[in-house]
């Protein structure tokens, strides 16, 4: 199975070197031509064009910032629908809007026979590296089954959640959760540690009961040593909230406190914050 990459960001690369690790054929692209570097001397073939890369490739897999992004590399001019033969895949690890998503998968099948799975992804730039991602994915099961090796090269659960976009609603509920994981976790510290205890003992002793949860088990060692490198970055994070958001307002669901948190990471952004996950002082 030839894999196309496209977007070899935080986590794209890492997906990519996991999939070329795997022993597949990894066929790369991306904005920045230099962040292929890595992987073509590792024996990636990089491409010049979205659709060169897609006319060489069985299936293949963009790894962008937002909708407006997927969707012009998909449809634009030199894009990866350009490229694709009828029968090819294609996957989207993106954090895009669930609507986005099926239209993608509508456009490609009617006008390509292209099948599109929305695969979004959940675990860090650790779960990158280490192949351990949780992957949600919306769309075919028979397209899912055939990339299902690919996948497992990236994520050590891979879930069906349903049909096109339904892996993007996964992705936002996860978000919601992921969210206020962190606003908790930053005023727990906080918290703590105005009140003269140690932030380091409160999370030892709470992570072990029902507080337990992946932000606290992962997060707070890299904080006390002083690691403020982003796993994802604020303004990511910021803009998935959007996602929650518009879609909570589509279909008319209350969200009174991942609206607060929403604006929590809003505000990290605008004040120039937005390429860390907690603020770097």
């Amino acid at each position: 199975m030839r894999v196309g990459y496209i977007g070899l960001g935080l986590m794209g690369k890492s997906m990519a070197t996991n999939i070329l690790k795997a022993g597949f054929t990894v066929n790369v692209w991306n904005r920045t031509a230099s962040k292929c570097d890595v992987l073509v001397s590792a024996g990636a073939k990089l491409f010049t064009t979205p659709a060169e890369l897609a006319a060489n490739s069985d299936v293949v897999f963009t790894n962008l910032s937002d909708s407006p992004d997927v969707y012009n590399i998909v449809f634009g001019p030199d894009g990866v629908a350009a490229g694709l033969r009828p029968g090819a895949i294609f996957v989207d690890n993106s954090t895009i809007k669930p609507s986005t998503a099926q239209e993608i998968a509508r456009r490609l099948w009617e006008e390509k026979q292209v099948r599109a799975l929305d695969a979004p992804v959940s675990g860090g730039d650790i779960g990158a590296r280490n192949g351990t991602l949780s992957i949600m994915v919306g769309g075919d099961a028979a397209a899912l089954a055939t990339v299902m090796p690919v996948l497992l090269a990236m994520g050590k659960t891979v879930t069906h959640i349903g049909d096109c976009g339904a892996g993007q609603v996964c992705k936002a509920a996860n978000q919601i959760m992921v969210a206020a994981q962190m606003v908790a976790m930053g005023e727990l510290l906080v918290f703590s540690e105005k009140c003269g205890v140690a932030g380091s003992k409160v999370v030892e002793a709470i992570k072990g009961g029902a507080a337990q949860c992946w932000t606290l088990d992962v997060k707070p060692d890299r904080l006390f040593a002083g690691n403020r490198e982003p796993g994802f970055k604020a303004a990511l994070q910021s803009k998935d909230m959007g996602i929650v958001m518009d879609s909570a307002k589509e279909f008319g669901v209350p969200m009174p406190s991942t609206a607060v948190n929403a604006q929590l990471f809003q505000s990290m952004v605008q004040n120039g914050d937005g390429e860390w996950t907690t603020r770097p002082c």
